[in-house]
């Protein structure tokens, strides 16, 4: 089974891009998308159903904000929109889907801001997100993909000690990071690559991506169970349209 996840930074604008031939190129069995920007009645006709997959929408009530989109090829057994907490779920964040043997959560983590001003609000966020995936966890092995806004270590990020305390490189977000790995979840990426440099999100400003200035921040996170499937984990650095590149995750 292969799965794409990517913070596409505006469904519209990649699809003006060629996100349908990213799509048909890849074939993967399942994309998960975070950051759609689009409300329902906005969402162009040709990327509302995808011909072969199932697509499921859980938009922000803010209009032109967050939101996360998955399309699917199995059908699942459940969806689920959420986390339960209308605070959160107003922001359009999480998407749950029970397929036989796992869970799989396509999740868009809140950005701490500049001056840090919804940090605490992301922490909130991070802890919930735990709680809800440990008491997911008693029934199946789960599978987590996104952009959880925290590039972990300092092999993550191009210029660490120039970004220390900065959002997505505080103590706080990286902290709970290693919490959410000491519960008995993998970094795949980390697994199969544990040396190697390579980032998924640049800024717009400055030629970031063209000097490769960048941060690892979106990831496929697996519960242990899931550990002996993981089969290539690779983070598709040379796909435009974004300022985020996609990743994938192949699992038997």
């Amino acid at each position: 089974m292969r799965l794409i996840s990517w913070n596409v930074n505006g469904i519209r604008a990649v699809y003006r891009k060629g996100f349908l031939d990213f799509i048909r190129e890849n074939n993967a069995d399942i994309y998960c998308l975070q950051e759609t920007k689009v409300s329902t009645m906005d969402i162009p006709i040709e990327l509302k159903e995808i011909e072969g997959y199932n697509s499921y929408w859980f938009p922000a009530q803010k209009k032109g904000y967050s939101g996360v989109v998955s399309y699917t090829k199995i059908q699942p057994i459940d969806v689920k929109y959420g986390l339960g907490d209308s605070i959160f779920d107003a922001e359009g964040r999480v998407l749950t889907f029970e397929f036989n043997d796992f869970y799989l959560i396509n999740a868009y983590f809140p950005n701490a801001q500049h001056g840090l001003t919804r940090l605490d609000f992301k922490i909130k966020f991070d802890e919930l997100f735990l709680e809800y995936i440990e008491d997911l966890r008693n029934k199946k092995p789960i599978i987590i993909c996104g952009d959880f806004n925290v590039a972990h270590q300092e092999i993550d990020i191009a210029r660490p000690k120039e970004n220390e305390g900065n959002p997505g490189f505080t103590i706080e977000e990286r902290r709970w990071m290693t919490k959410l790995l000491n519960h008995g979840y993998i970094d795949t990426f980390r697994l199969l690559h544990p040396d190697e440099i390579k980032y998924t999100w640049w800024s717009y400003r400055t030629k970031a991506r063209e000097r490769n200035i960048g941060w690892r921040i979106d990831y496929f996170i697996v519960s242990s169970e899931l550990k002996n499937r993981i089969k290539e984990v690779n983070i598709l650095s040379n796909v435009m349209g974004s300022d985020h590149c996609p990743i994938e995750l192949v699992i038997n």
